[in-house]
């Protein structure tokens, strides 16, 4: 029993490695543009996708495919911030829509470009790390817990180091009072749409190996970040690494000594729970981050 709780212990940090970079990217678009982008599942499929394309059918590098994903649909999203955000920055129920819109848009043009089947992205490598003979830990896993604490790392550095997060985070707290200070909201949007946008694709393009591909492999995903959110807090990206963290323990170990669909439930029963006992989330304010 020790071995098999330590082994689901495994496996809840490796879904909380990619779950974290989905919700944080998503937390960061919320906040500084106050968009709900329903798309986001999508942007996490898309980057899964740029790994089939260049590591799978072009046999270039993983390291390459993976690079690619996080920048192509890095700026994806910054075609999504120009045409469709942008024009509906006073109208967040028109920038839900369009996220909505882009996200069958992107369903279908996957669908025609590869077809509907499942995609099995050849492994990076099978090396495992054995601890004993019921606990390991494939190295392809190790690798996705590693590049997400870099990565969320260079974040909270960008951030709070730099005067572009500066400035990021002032347009999250007030965009009239940063556009005050002669912060340009137009580019804290941009940058937060990128980035955003791009652990979304980078998350994807990670977990490739690991998972089946599917134009529709989004949804979960973004039901999953949804609930992460709401549970740590609207706007809160401390409060979404801790609830990713908290979220893929329950739902893995549920999974591991249950069944999925009862993991669905308690995923969101946890969020009901939650908002019953602190209904800002467990970091989380009425107000933006």
């Amino acid at each position: 029993m020790f071995e098999l709780l330590v082994q689901t212990g495994l496996n809840a940090l490796y879904a909380a490695s990619y779950l974290s970079l989905v919700a944080v990217g998503l937390v960061l678009i919320f906040g500084v543009m106050g968009i709900i982008n329903f798309a986001h599942g999508e942007l996490f499929m898309l980057g899964a996708y740029a790994v089939v394309a260049v590591y799978s059918d072009f046999q270039l590098p993983f390291v390459l495919a993976a690079a690619v994903g996080l920048v192509f649909v890095g700026c994806l999203g910054l075609v999504m911030e120009w045409s469709l955000f942008r024009p509906l920055k006073d109208n967040p129920l028109g920038g839900l829509v369009a996220s909505i819109g882009f996200l069958m848009i992107a369903q279908a043009l996957v669908s025609m470009g590869f077809g509907v089947r499942m995609e099995h992205v050849p492994p990076v490598t099978q090396e495992v790390i054995v601890f004993s003979d019921k606990i390991r830990l494939p190295v392809q896993r190790l690798t996705v817990i590693v590049a997400s604490v870099v990565f969320l790392g260079l974040l909270w550095a960008f951030l709070k180091k730099t005067r572009f997060g500066w400035a990021l985070r002032a347009s999250a707290q007030d965009p009239e009072a940063a556009a005050l200070q002669g912060i340009s909201v137009r580019q804290t949007a941009r940058i937060a749409m990128f980035i955003g946008a791009g652990l979304a694709g980078i998350a994807g393009a990670l977990t490739a190996p690991l998972i089946s591909v599917n134009p529709h492999m989004g949804h979960s995903v973004i039901v999953a970040a949804f609930i992460v959110i709401i549970v740590g807090g609207v706007g809160s990206l401390e409060g979404a690494v801790l609830a990713s963290v908290v979220y893929a323990i329950v739902h893995t170990f549920v999974t591991t000594f249950a069944d999925g669909v009862l993991a669905d439930i308690t995923g969101l029963l946890l969020m009901l729970l939650v908002l019953v006992i602190k209904p800002t989330g467990l970091f989380g304010t009425a107000d933006r981050a």
